[in-house]
């Protein structure tokens, strides 16, 4: 592809040949320093930040130009900018490294220092990126990543080093002016990381970093796929994470193109992805088939890594947007019915404290980093005391405590529409993204759902009565679940769970005006309840209006 972008090819390779130039010019003036040596290297960057701004440009200037490019072809687009963007700052730092020797007082003293190992080692890698990125060898990709690593151990033996001979309090400038420039060698691993991200960019199709595809060949390599070069495999990034978490779908790329093939990789912190996997298996003997199978799983360090079975059907979101009525029926009642027989099987009758105002104050820091403006301040009109949000949540905690659900269930935890999979040929309903799950008041899923219909951001009459159909349907199912249980403390509860959906949503809405509707509701709930306050909860009446947009 870079070959048919005009002198695109050949302005790479230009930049790659000059940057190793660069760098072999450094290591001969570190060798033996002149003046001559030392122009050549500062005037030769000029001419490679210009190669760097050519790229740039033309990478720029043909995916806004092209309107046929393939998916392949803007993926190496892409990695061609990444690349020369770091290969020139690793021409920036040969230029650092050389105005550190006129600190030197004598400029053989970093002889006494495994430099030249290093930039050797850093010259082998710059060799390896032409021939990976033009044969795709994601071995070489490979190695110039680890470089990394490898830099990092080098420094470290330098620091060291340096380090004890500085507490011998001699030749200090020299040891300071020899760190600098063993340190900017180190920095040189940083941009050869990122040089070699790109050309896996370039091969497998998806950003990923060296963490995590070695997280990868690891799980798949446990659950029996030859994952040695990935050559095979399809690697395609299905949806983000707030969690932190990567979450990809894995396939063969012969294979037919089958929704229901595939797998789903996700990879991040030890904790949470840990957590998944148990909360998975305990699906797994609460309602089998419900969640995904676990089909490999994997920890390095601080971070894990599993490979889970890839659940075919539409997510109840996309259901609602897209399908006909008949399909919504269908999958509201095949919803209903599974939330009835896990509800039922899982059901234990025993108080349980409220958690929705201690779950709502956890998260206000990440509420007002996106929305500065959502905190009521305290004020007062005649004879009426208005609380601010802060005493108004801290008032409805402590109000949470005299309403404890009377039963528990096995809950999904963050059950919003688009983590419902709706498989209409198989009529099943699946569970996906189950970190959250844990036993608690079934409140705590019934408010996550239905504000997640009313946070659609499409407003088009027919999808508005579309969502709040869904909502109606929801709130009459659980309000029916409460009756036949004697739940009497439902609507109160349901008020503080649905104040605490609309207040912690406001933080994925950037839409300022939509946001606000949530955050005013949220006060309004809060309000609400607190007024109540003396009176027998039983008595509360919900303001069913609140649900709707």
């Amino acid at each position: 592809m870079m070959q048919s972008i005009e002198g695109l090819g050949e302005n790479f390779k230009f930049l790659v040949l000059e940057v190793s130039n660069q760098l072999s010019s450094t290591r001969e003036f570190l060798g033996a320093p002149t003046h001559e040596l030392f122009d050549k290297i500062v005037s030769r960057d000029d001419y490679i930040d210009n190669l760097k701004n050519i790229i740039e440009n033309k990478c720029f200037s043909t995916i806004h130009r092209e309107k046929n490019l393939t998916k392949h072809a803007i993926n190496q687009i892409r990695s061609a900018q990444i690349i020369c963007v770091n290969l020139e700052r690793i021409a920036d730092f040969c230029v650092n490294i050389v105005r550190q020797v006129g600190y030197f007082r004598d400029p053989g003293f970093l002889n006494r220092f495994g430099y030249r190992e290093m930039i050797d080692h850093i010259l082998e890698c710059l060799a390896l990126i032409q021939p990976s990125r033009e044969k795709a060898d994601l071995s070489g990709a490979l190695t110039i990543c680890r470089s990394e690593f490898e830099l990092d151990r080098m420094y470290k033996t330098n620091f060291d080093h340096i380090m004890a001979e500085l507490r011998t309090g001699l030749h200090v400038e020299d040891l300071i002016t020899a760190l600098f420039i063993i340190r900017y060698l180190e920095r040189i691993g940083d941009s050869l990381l990122n040089v070699g991200e790109a050309l896996i960019f370039a091969i497998i199709g998806e950003k990923i970093k060296i963490e995590q595809f070695q997280a990868l060949q690891q799980t798949l390599s446990k659950s029996g796929i030859d994952a040695s070069s990935l050559a095979g495999i399809d690697f395609q990034s299905i949806w983000g994470s707030r969690s932190g978490c990567r979450i990809s779908r894995v396939s063969a790329k012969d294979q037919p193109l089958d929704p229901a093939q595939g797998s789903i990789f996700k990879e991040g912190n030890l904790r949470k992805i840990r957590r998944e996997k148990e909360n998975i298996e305990s699906w797994a003997s609460v309602y089998p088939g419900l969640g995904p199978k676990v089909f490999s799983y994997h920890e390095d360090g601080e971070n894990a890594s599993m490979l889970v079975e890839f659940l075919s059907g539409c997510t109840l979101d996309e259901v609602l947007l897209t399908a006909d009525e008949e399909v919504i029926e269908n999958a509201w009642f095949v919803l209903r019915e599974t939330l009835s027989d896990i509800w039922r099987s899982t059901r234990v009758e025993a108080p349980a404290p409220g958690n929705f105002m201690r779950q709502l104050r956890s998260r206000m820091d990440s509420v007002l980093q996106v929305h500065p403006g959502f905190r009521r301040r305290s004020r007062r009109m005649e004879a009426t005391s208005i609380l601010s949000s802060d005493e108004l949540i801290e008032a409805c905690v402590g109000l949470e405590a005299e309403l404890p659900a009377p039963s528990t269930v096995f809950t999904h935890g963050d059950f919003n529409m688009n983590n419902v999979v709706y498989n209409h040929s198989k009529q099943r309903i699946h569970f996906i993204d189950l970190y959250r799950s844990m036993r608690g008041d079934v409140l705590q899923d019934v408010s996550v759902f239905l504000v997640s219909n009313f946070r659609v951001p499409v407003l088009t009459p027919e999808i508005r009565v579309r969502l709040n159909t869904m909502i109606t349907r929801m709130h009459d199912f659980a309000a029916q679940w409460a009756g036949e249980h004697g739940d009497a403390t439902f609507q109160a509860r349901l008020c503080l769970a649905l104040a605490r959906s609309f207040y912690t949503s406001t933080r994925f809405e950037l839409n300022h005006g939509f946001a606000e509707e949530m955050y005013l509701r949220a006060l309004y709930l809060l309000d609400k309840i607190l007024r109540h306050k003396g009176r027998p909860w039983e008595s509360f009446e919900l303001p069913l209006d609140v649900l709707y947009y």
